[in-house]
């Protein structure tokens, strides 16, 4: 397998596990050696969840690789039974163990357990953990649901949440509201706070609501085969996907009726005079398929901004976001290494990525503001606050999160253009310290640093140190690191470059301030 520092989608049994962890009365044995056992802490450190997951690891260790493994796992689900008393067991193994062909489904059944027994088949050196949540959930579906009348009133199933997605918390209880709304109660929500029980009815509803195809797609269609439940295409991320969402509710439901939108803020703000200015700012949009594709559309149609780049980790919704870039006119970017959307971003050089907890990495050593808008995240965004993506609240804290980075990186560079003033320059101190100035430096500028002052990842200057090209050819003058710094922050990547490629061509070792105006020069004509 791929080693990495990053990656955007753990194994597929943490996918499985990502199931669980949101059901209730569930129960997980994964057969895994010590040391896989890593990916439950996930939930309790990154989701701070108020309890653990629900999973027994066999945890065998290489001497037990002699002996008989496939009595450990035996003995863990007896032990996971009889402790937790679970309505149903889902069965599987870790990638690692998945070597030694233990077989722990067939075991499993074997062992007449008084409860249903889920077999769980995960390629881990095929899939991963997306796909591992969509396995996972459709073989649930398909051994539990159970034929039955559909509910007197009209009635509808949430699928697809689960343990450590992305706002999944908030987008239920936005969406139940909304088709409350509409006159739809929700029967069942799952798998993210169903319980096998729950599972059962979930045929008794009339229609499904599929808000995540990366997770629950496969139980959707098969729902729709087995049990006559359409299910709706339009995920409602943004004014014009809930707009839309809100009509295929109403015709699948045979409705008339409208949402309340008085709680919707964004289209007002979107015009107002203090962001006007955001529009035609170039973006970078990178993450799981789906919110991707809403990013697209709400960055085009309802902030003005313009998609420069996009693409998607998850490969099996290749197909769409190819058709998608196509539609937006650029080349579609498929890839799960992190350091390919790294240089794509450089070299589309956008104003602002939209993207996962990564490409928040990637920002940072770049000098791009970046919003989070997919998982994977880290904890900052699994929020105490309520905070949606969906629905009309949904589309305000997207409104929020997307202006802040540009709002503050305006402000960062508005800062470093008035550095040099009395007030501003940077021995003045922080005005909400009481604006005691320490000695000012002449010329606004920190002291110059020694040979082994600290660079950042981006090579950008510290303390004055020239940057030196990791080939050697191209040294910075101070005073023309200064000058470049004064360009705003989001094209200051690019007038790098093209300085450097301009200097390359003419044989110039040195860049100085006419270097960088010549260069400026020359790029304009």
């Amino acid at each position: 397998m791929k080693l990495t520092v990053w990656t955007y989608e753990g194994p597929p049994h943490v996918g499985a596990m990502r199931v669980a962890t949101g059901m209730k009365d569930l129960h997980y044995v994964l057969h895994a050696p010590q040391g896989d056992t890593y990916a439950d802490l996930l939930f309790t450190m990154i989701e701070r969840r108020d309890h653990r997951p629900p999973v027994t690891f066999t945890t065998f260790q290489a001497r037990d690789l002699g002996s008989d493994t496939a009595s450990l796992f035996k003995d863990a689900c007896l032990d996971a039974y009889e402790r937790f008393k679970p309505e149903a067991i889902i069965v599987g193994a870790s990638c690692t163990a998945e070597l030694i062909q233990d077989d722990p489904g067939g075991l499993a059944e074997t062992m007449g357990l008084p409860i249903p027994v889920i077999p769980l088949e995960l390629p881990s050196y095929q899939r991963k953990e997306n796909f591992g949540c969509d396995e996972t959930f459709f073989q649930i579906v398909r051994h539990l649901a159970q034929p039955q009348e559909k509910t007197p009133h009209l009635t509808a199933n949430i699928l697809g949440p689960t343990g450590l997605g992305f706002r999944h918390r908030d987008d239920v209880t936005e969406i139940t509201g909304l088709l409350e709304e509409l006159g739809v109660t929700v029967n069942v929500a799952a798998p993210m706070g169903a319980s096998p029980v729950e599972i059962a009815r979930l045929p008794a509803a009339h229609f499904n609501v599929l808000l995540y195809p990366e997770t629950a797609e496969a139980a959707a269609r098969w729902l729709e085969r087995n049990h006559d439940q359409p299910y709706t295409k339009t995920v409602p991320i943004g004014v014009g996907a809930t707009q839309d969402f809100i009509a295929e509710i109403l015709t699948l439901a045979g409705l008339e009726g409208r949402s309340d939108i008085s709680r919707l803020r964004l289209p007002w703000y979107a015009k107002s005079v203090d962001s006007t200015y955001l529009t035609g700012k170039r973006v970078f949009i990178f993450g799981d398929a789906t919110h991707v594709k809403a990013a697209a559309r709400i960055a085009r149609d309802e902030m003005g901004f313009e998609v420069c780049g996009l693409g998607c980790y998850n490969r099996e919704f290749a197909r769409d976001i190819r058709a998608l870039g196509r539609e937006f006119g650029v080349d579609a970017l498929i890839t799960d290494d992190y350091l390919e959307v790294e240089a794509a971003i450089m070299e589309a050089a956008p104003e602002m990525i939209l993207g996962t907890q990564m490409e928040r990495h990637i920002g940072k050593r770049l000098g791009i503001g970046c919003a989070v808008i997919s998982a994977p995240v880290h904890v900052q965004d699994f929020p105490a606050r309520y905070s949606p993506q969906m629905g009309w609240e949904g589309a305000n804290v997207i409104f929020d999160t997307w202006v802040h980075p540009l709002v503050m990186g305006l402000e960062e560079h508005l800062l470093h253009m008035f550095r040099e003033d009395f007030e501003f320059h940077d021995d003045a101190g922080a005005s909400h310290h009481g604006g005691h100035p320490g000695p000012r430096v002449e010329g606004g500028q920190p002291p110059v640093g020694d040979a082994d002052s600290p660079r950042d990842i981006s090579g950008s200057m510290e303390a004055g140190v020239p940057v030196v090209q990791t080939d050697g050819s191209i040294v910075w003058e101070e005073a023309a690191e200064r000058e470049l710094k004064k360009i705003p922050f989001f094209v200051r990547g690019k007038a790098k470059r093209n300085t450097e490629a301009f200097a390359v061509e003419r044989g110039v070792s040195e860049i100085s301030i006419e270097t960088l105006y010549e260069a400026k020069a020359h790029f304009a004509r």
